[in-house]
């Protein structure tokens, strides 16, 4: 069980594991490879929502996003990591699903190619937080 860290903590180790970090208020987005990881910026005792997006054909896009998931999950301090994990690899190329562990809600998005982002996407939301918990 790591203990919680701040959004700034968090944007700072993922910068330190090799992603590429800059701002788009109210998120630091930060990008390794086709992965991007947007936290929820402010003065949390740990980032409100930690979303992973990854671009392209759903197959792929969901493989990358597979590929990076644990560990973004760890350089974040979710807890518990390992449902989560659990849960994404047995998704089965489902477009939408969603699972609550421990104090997160997990969202699953999958976009096919003729949209406008064709892409997958993993939201986390810290059910605990109480205020200024979503982007505007």
């Amino acid at each position: 069980m790591l203990p919680d860290a701040t959004p700034a903590e968090v944007v700072s180790g993922l910068t330190g594991a090799g992603y590429k970090c800059g701002a788009e208020p109210p998120y630091a987005i930060c990008t390794a490879d086709t992965v991007s990881i947007w936290v929820l910026t402010g003065s949390h005792n740990r980032p409100p929502v930690v979303s992973l997006h990854a671009t392209g054909p759903i197959e792929k896009a969901t493989a990358d996003l597979s590929a990076k998931l644990p560990r973004a999950l760890e350089l974040a301090h979710i807890n518990p990591r390992t449902p989560i994990v659990d849960w994404f690899g047995k998704l089965g190329g489902k477009p939408t699903d969603q699972l609550t562990a421990g104090d997160w809600q997990a969202d699953w998005s999958a976009e096919v190619v003729d949209t406008d982002e064709p892409g997958a996407h993993l939201t986390l939301v810290d059910k605990l937080c109480k205020v200024n918990c979503q982007a505007e």
